[in-house]
């Protein structure tokens, strides 16, 4: 899941500049619907340590600063070869589990 996971947070992130609240409503709306604050935060600190998301404070208009992210050069190659990944993934599972 770790690695699924992370490649869908950086798909999010890679629609557009966004913050933590966000990233979790899109995720579930996509069907994660068990994913908590606790499982996101931790992801997006690893992404933004291997350089593939960069982070930016800025004054919330709803209270407190929040954190902004958004995708850097490397994030859209690591994205890029997480998609490609992926497909070749979910192909040979299929073909396993069909039975093929």
């Amino acid at each position: 899941m770790r690695g699924i996971l992370e490649g869908c947070v950086l798909a999010v992130i890679a629609e557009g500049e966004t913050y933590g609240y966000e990233i979790l409503a899109r995720l579930e709306t996509c069907g994660f619907e068990t994913l908590l604050e606790g499982t996101l935060y931790p992801v997006l600190t690893r992404l933004e340590k291997k350089g593939l998301i960069a982070c930016r404070r800025a004054k919330s208009p709803y209270g407190p600063v929040r954190k902004y992210y958004s995708v850097t050069e490397s994030g859209e190659k690591a994205l890029d070869s997480f998609k490609a990944n992926y497909k070749k993934i979910t192909a040979a599972a299929d073909t396993v589990l069909k039975g093929e």
